[in-house]
């Protein structure tokens, strides 16, 4: 079942929920304090510049190739 995150719009407090979509319609009705609240979301950082799979690059330069006005030269 998935996960929502709420928070009270009055305390800022943030709530994890565990409830089916149905379910969710209907606490958002019930609720209208509650917000849903993205602000947990899991993110990964990259540092630098990850190298390009030959491949990837291969892809790109046919696009840019049938594209010419597209600005895809640093996937090249």
């Amino acid at each position: 079942m998935p996960t929502y995150d709420f928070i009270n719009k009055k305390t800022g407090e943030v709530t994890e929920l565990v409830m089916s979509m149905n379910d969710l319609d209907k606490y958002k009705a019930d609720h209208p304090e509650m917000e849903r609240y993205f602000g947990n979301q899991g993110t990964s950082a990259i540092y630098g510049n990850p190298k390009m799979d030959d491949g990837f690059k291969e892809v790109m330069s046919k696009v840019q190739s049938e594209h010419p006005r597209a600005n895809l030269s640093r996937f090249t």
